[in-house]
């Protein structure tokens, strides 16, 4: 499954997974946006795999945020941002018109 979201002023935000019993599996963040230190994506990454897959975008977003550890530097899109493209993912939309 593939999901996008074009950050309103931002960047784009892609997510490629797949659901397995219900819990998202094979978990990818990619776009365009920067982040940094790198290793900081997979810390979110880690922190989408094995999600509940019901979950709505602010408890995915809490997810993302709460992998985020101080310091790190998200310019382009955000946690919100992310769980937006894992709910389009889900959905099967990939739309990139930041709605």
């Amino acid at each position: 499954m593939h999901g996008e979201y074009k950050t309103p002023g931002g960047k784009l935000v892609m997510v490629d997974l797949r659901q397995a019993d219900g819990r998202l599996r094979d978990v990818t963040v990619s776009g365009d946006f920067f982040l940094y230190p790198d290793d900081a994506l997979e810390a979110i990454t880690a922190s989408l795999e094995g999600a509940d897959a019901s979950l709505d975008e602010g408890a995915l977003a809490e997810r993302v945020a709460g992998a985020i550890a101080p310091g790190t530097e998200l310019l382009g899109t955000s946690p919100e941002g992310i769980a937006i493209a894992v709910r389009r993912a889900l959905a099967g939309r990939e739309q990139e018109d930041g709605s």
